[in-house]
């Protein structure tokens, strides 16, 4: 044996001298994800000092990611099946028309607790019909999920437009819903973040622990195994719709709440916001692989840095190209990591 041989050994393990744990990490998609949102809050922190990440600012952005961490939630299981959802702000339109409709010839602002009850049930269920439906064409009908929700985008909006003329109705919403899922707090946390960290841990279990959650990684990574293996993929491919829909039911819930009114013409953008965070969060276009996790951070990337940047005075419409670049970025680096797995 030669001394060459001997010392051959030591590199097992550790890749050029590089510890295994520092390798593993360095694949994990959610601490790079992390450290990209830590880059960002310094960054701004440094630009703007003693005006950025303040305790208003930690609650704002809280406040204003809840929606999208709730989408986003729902997005992360869409896309792990190798789908993809457009349409979820104009669902969310619909279901907030749907409920707006029935509280405002129900009492309007002034409406009980039942009315509200009976808001949320409609707001659940409009959203749940929706996707399901959504669900049931690209499983039955095998029409692509880009085509099927592009198409369900413009339907479901054009619902909504139809149902109010184009306009945000008065008295959408209970001012008990707003004074309490819109502006009240428990232990200084608002209700918004609460009921977004429940749904988030919630799901993240299902996703991660469940026999649900996995069939849909499953489905993501190679469907026809998992069909020969006997589990209907397209009875869960609507279950997966289903689920997205209810969740932007439920962010229809959450903005009436927010916001008081139904907002048409204000979610043009939310796929596009809600699609940045899931990709960034690690989860893959290409289906097979993602994690709640990882979308939970993901989503305070768009957050922070739309702040941050009306913070320095960036103007609004550079925003918009900021989440847009980003959005392209995080599929580029998901394209190369997926090259990086296949030749390994």
């Amino acid at each position: 044996m030669t001394a060459e041989s001997e010392k051959a050994p030591v590199a097992v393990g550790s890749r050029a001298g590089v510890p295994d744990w520092l390798r593993r990490a360095a694949t994990l998609n959610e601490l790079w994800t992390f450290v990209i949102l830590l880059a960002l809050v310094v960054f701004f922190t440094i630009a703007a000092p003693g005006k950025f990440f303040t305790t208003y600012d930690i609650t704002q952005i809280a406040v204003n990611a809840a929606i999208y961490l709730v989408l986003g939630v729902g997005m992360t299981f869409v896309i792990i099946t190798a789908g993809i959802d457009l349409s979820i702000g104009s669902v969310l339109v619909l279901a907030a028309v749907a409920a707006g409709e029935y509280n405002i010839h129900h009492g309007g602002p002034a409406s009980g607790w039942g009315t509200v009850a009976l808001c949320v049930v409609i707001a659940l269920a409009v959203g749940t019909a929706w996707g399901a439906l959504q669900g049931v064409v690209v499983a039955s009908g095998k029409v692509p999920p880009l085509i099927v929700t592009l198409g369900g985008l413009g339907a479901a909006l054009g619902i909504a437009e139809l149902a109010t003329g184009g306009q945000d109705p008065a008295g959408a919403s209970s001012t008990h819903l707003q004074n309490s899922l819109g502006f009240g707090k428990l232990l200084g946390i608002p209700w918004m973040v609460i009921l977004a960290a429940v749904v988030t841990a919630i799901f993240g279990a299902v996703l991660a622990a469940t026999r649900f959650g996995e069939h849909t990684l499953a489905i993501g990574s190679n469907p026809t195994a998992v069909r020969r293996a006997g589990i209907p993929v397209g009875r869960h491919l609507v279950k997966v719709y289903g689920l997205m829909g209810l969740l932007a039911g439920l962010g229809a819930v959450m903005w009436l709440a927010s916001y008081g009114t139904t907002s048409i013409a204000g979610h043009s953008t939310d796929n596009l916001k809600v699609i940045t965070a899931v990709v960034l969060g690690g989860t893959s276009l290409f289906g097979g692989r993602g994690s709640v996790l990882g979308t939970v951070i993901g989503v305070f990337i768009p957050a922070v840095l739309t702040t941050g940047l009306i913070v320095i005075g960036v103007q609004q419409y550079w925003q918009d190209v900021a989440v847009g670049v980003v959005l392209v970025v995080a599929v580029y680096i998901d394209q190369m990591r997926r090259k990086t797995r296949e030749r390994a």
